[in-house]
């Protein structure tokens, strides 16, 4: 096992991604990607818009897989992407969203890959240098602290998504 600080915070979220997150997600269907549990959801519509508010409302609104899904891949991956390994250009504004469940589960996977190479790129100063202003209240703090919380993002999204699978599939024993 590698003990170097990169390697120990790829491998951090490469787990959970390869023996959690990516498993649960294995046959996600349109139904389960925009179903919406409780009245007044936050969703992907079919149109490709999707709702947002900042600061967002309170209590902040229940979401759905699609939206979920999209926060992952635009906000958490692609445009930290963008900002930090010269990645395409991404913003919540102009992302394709995706329409089906499919689309969404491929662009997550690309998404995914393009960060995790960005991060297993870095070396030790590439970790402790500043994020800088793309990164708004990170800005300051060293690119590891980014990456943990990156790891954080996406393990805690995943894990909403996966409960949202499971009440998707137990709501219709009612």
């Amino acid at each position: 096992m590698s003990t170097d600080l990169v390697s120990l915070l790829t491998d951090q979220l490469d787990w959970h991604w390869t023996h959690q997150l990516r498993p649960r997600l294995a046959g996600l269907t349109d139904d389960e990607y925009f179903w919406e549990p409780v009245a007044n959801c936050w969703t992907l519509h079919r149109d490709g818009t999707v709702d947002f508010a900042y600061p967002p409302p309170q209590p902040e609104p229940v979401t759905t897989i699609a939206w979920r899904l999209a926060h992952v891949i635009v906000g958490v991956l692609a445009a930290r992407t963008h900002s930090h390994f010269g990645g395409p250009p991404a913003d919540y504004e102009s992302w394709d969203y995706a329409l089906d469940a499919e689309t969404a589960l491929t662009q997550l996977d690309a998404a995914y890959a393009a960060w995790t190479t960005g991060v297993r790129g870095l070396n030790d100063a590439g970790l402790a240098r500043p994020c800088g202003p793309a990164e708004g209240p990170y800005a300051a703090e060293p690119m590891a602290v980014l990456v943990l919380h990156i790891n954080r993002e996406v393990i805690h999204h995943g894990a909403e998504i996966a409960l949202l699978r499971d009440l998707y599939i137990h709501q219709k024993e009612n």
